[in-house]
């Protein structure tokens, strides 16, 4: 298979679908999707949907991490972080546009899984972590941006309170299968701003300030 070619096409896409972000095109146009899907779905790697991944998580639709990062309006001095890190595609996509990325994920073998292909691919600003994300990473708060790949019933204060000056978040909230995508930021003045972008279905933000295990 061409990869170089479906890239190529998945970002012309991305460009008719009204993605304008130069940053965010052309570190998609870079990244090789194949190398963060399992092998057994390479022939759909830029195919414009969500992808199985190990521990009953997915690899969100380019179109929807196209999304996400646009509207957090990176540049290159940000300090990022991100929560469901999965196949690590996102981290890496963000990886190629700002200064320091941090990923926490609660699933051990995907921890793994990312570490592995994002070490191979010879990423030295990102950080994955194991852990709770709905706590965020205060180790190396505060953020600039703050993009969260789970949809949990509220953003988690712990992710406000990590967020810096004019720091913006983007995150799916709703039910437990159904979401709206949301953005907030901080104001200059204090308080938060906030609005909808578009309905998604993410799979759940587990823990202490998302969903417990056990709700559905």
């Amino acid at each position: 298979m061409d990869f170089d070619q479906l890239r190529a096409e998945m970002v012309a896409d991305l460009r008719e679908r009204g993605i304008d972000d130069t940053a965010v095109l052309q570190a998609m146009r870079t990244v090789p999707r194949e190398a963060f899907v399992q092998d057994e779905h390479l022939e759909y790697a830029y195919y414009n949907g969500a992808l199985p991944l190990p521990a009953n998580q997915t690899i969100s639709q380019p179109y929807v991490v196209a999304l996400m990062l646009s509207a957090l309006k990176l540049q290159p001095q940000f300090n990022v972080l991100e929560i469901g890190t999965g196949s690590g595609y996102a981290a890496a996509v963000l990886g190629h546009i700002v200064r320091q990325v941090h990923t926490v994920e609660r699933q051990e073998a995907l921890v793994d899984y990312a570490q592995t292909r994002l070490q191979q691919l010879g990423y030295t600003n990102i950080c994955v972590h194991l852990g709770d994300g709905t706590l965020g990473w205060p180790e190396a708060a505060p953020y600039d941006a703050i993009v969260v790949a789970a949809g949990g019933p509220t953003v988690p204060i712990s992710l406000r309170n990590q967020l810096g000056e004019n720091g913006r978040l983007v995150m799916p909230v709703g039910s437990y299968k159904k979401q709206k995508l949301q953005l907030a930021w901080r104001k200059p003045e204090g308080g938060y701003g906030q609005k909808t972008l578009t309905p998604v279905r993410f799979v759940p933000l587990i823990g202490s300030e998302g969903w417990d295990d056990a709700d559905q």
